[in-house]
């Protein structure tokens, strides 16, 4: 049985300052470029029965500099619609709204957690079959991504606030003694060999 293995875009203007991103079709960073070619060589010599990715310009670019080759883009796997809060903060919508929880009561003009729910299971019911024959890559977005990984071990799309997902990391979803289960979450690529890391704090 195969792993399903879910990989996050590299970073944005707008995710490097914490805005909700849609259907604004940013593209990555300097930065973001830089960390999609660091999965690269963390997913060489991976076999895969195929690869689905978001529409988006920015996941593509991430798949490309992967080193992946897409074979279908897949609208299911867009990022949630955040409707009248797209560009927006969480802080700046709590101005408004101290209450809000995108997790429980989904965006305005946009979509709910069930509606996402609803399309990201039409993911996983696409691609579960596939992997008897082997592991399947889908890059996307971080809040759709971690719905998926929530629908996965059979929570509703709100526990998908409880898995927090970085950009450019890589996830894998998979079996143990029968069940669906998280094997990773969250997983960066390894620096580049010769990067100093010691001596750069980690927020």
């Amino acid at each position: 049985m195969g792993e399903l293995l879910l990989i996050r875009h590299g970073e944005t203007t707008w995710s490097a300052s914490l805005r909700h991103t849609s259907y604004t079709d940013l593209e990555l960073t300097p930065d973001g470029e830089r960390q999609a070619r660091t999965l690269a060589a963390f997913l060489a010599g991976r076999r895969f029965v195929t690869v689905l990715s978001s529409p988006r310009s920015r996941a593509l670019r991430t798949a490309q500099l992967a080193g992946l080759t897409v074979d279908a883009v897949d609208e299911d796997l867009s990022e949630w619609n955040y409707g009248e809060y797209e560009g927006r903060t969480t802080v700046d919508i709590h101005d408004d709204d101290p209450h809000w929880n995108i997790w429980t009561d989904g965006c305005p003009g946009g979509e709910s957690p069930a509606q996402v729910g609803e399309r990201l299971d039409r993911v996983l019911a696409r691609v579960t079959p596939l992997l008897d024959r082997g592991t399947v890559a889908l890059v996307g977005h971080a809040h759709s991504l971690r719905v998926l990984g929530a629908r996965w071990i059979g929570l509703p799309p709100s526990a998908g606030g409880r898995l927090r997902l970085e950009t450019a990391t890589v996830s894998a979803l998979g079996h143990e003694h029968g069940r669906q289960v998280i094997l990773r979450w969250n997983q960066p690529a390894p620096p580049a060999p010769g990067t100093a890391t010691d001596s750069v704090p980690q927020s």
